[in-house]
């Protein structure tokens, strides 16, 4: 006889006795332990910020763990990133399928509820395995900004604000007591950059950080400059915390 979870944990598609399937809990464990990704709604756009743990001789001129999905929606994950550059591709292909059939931009929670369903399935047949990685996806359309989390399990849900990999539970407990939803775009860059601080080892570089934007005027994503990420993260850094 197994112990309790053994026997359960072979095989995605079984449940076990209390109900639950480890391998979809596995693969959540695996975006716990990556790195953080935090996502940010502004008044007037949306902001994607993560952390990136580079080897020494490794180039530093693209990020890594953000991707454009279409030039309104942006993405950032955190778990295993071969699994989100195949989510991201399929992403990418239903977006363009959008413009060409519907003659418009996919809205942002169309492109976050199709992610969660190609998850979803792969929860529920044999020979295969959930996707360790959950995405944050941003982007402005005709609702406004907009930011929603997937995660492994299927699930897909709206944010103000979201951080996910290590550290993400002391992060979104910062962004709870320090995030106001009327703020401009840039003061929200700031948030971002202090959140990735409250968990980071290097708490003043930013060669580990990285910045996207998507903007309610052009709606365009555009990948902020290693320049423009040191001003906003030298206010960070000066700026009085507040009192938690």
């Amino acid at each position: 006889m197994f112990p309790a979870a053994a026997g359960y944990d072979r095989a995605i598609t079984v449940f076990s006795p209390d109900g639950r399937l480890y391998q979809v809990e596995y693969a959540i464990e695996t975006v716990r332990r990556g790195t953080l990704a935090v996502g940010i709604k502004a008044a007037d756009g949306v902001v994607l910020a993560v952390e990136e743990k580079t080897r020494k001789l490794q180039s530093q001129t693209n990020a890594q763990k953000i991707f454009q999905v279409d030039e309104h929606i942006a993405v950032a994950a955190a778990g295993y990133i071969p699994d989100a550059r195949v989510q991201v591709d399929h992403a990418r292909i239903f977006a363009q399928s959008n413009r060409l059939v519907y003659d418009e931009p996919a809205e942002v929670e169309t492109i976050a509820r199709r992610i969660a369903d190609i998850c979803q399935q792969f929860t529920q047949y044999a020979g295969v395995r959930p996707f360790g990685v959950s995405l944050i996806i941003a982007g402005v359309d005709r609702n406004g900004p907009s930011l929603y989390l997937t995660d492994p399990s299927g699930t897909y849900l709206g944010y103000e604000a979201v951080a996910i990999g290590a550290g993400s539970d002391q992060v979104i407990e910062y962004l709870e007591q320090n995030y106001q939803p009327n703020k401009k775009l840039e003061e929200m860059c700031v948030l971002a950059i202090e959140a990735i601080y409250t968990v980071s080892e290097d708490k003043s570089g930013i060669k580990h950080i990285k910045i996207a934007t998507v903007d309610t005027a052009t709606k365009k994503m555009r990948f902020l400059t290693e320049k423009e990420i040191e001003e906003l993260a030298s206010r960070a850094r000066n700026r009085e915390k507040p009192k938690q």
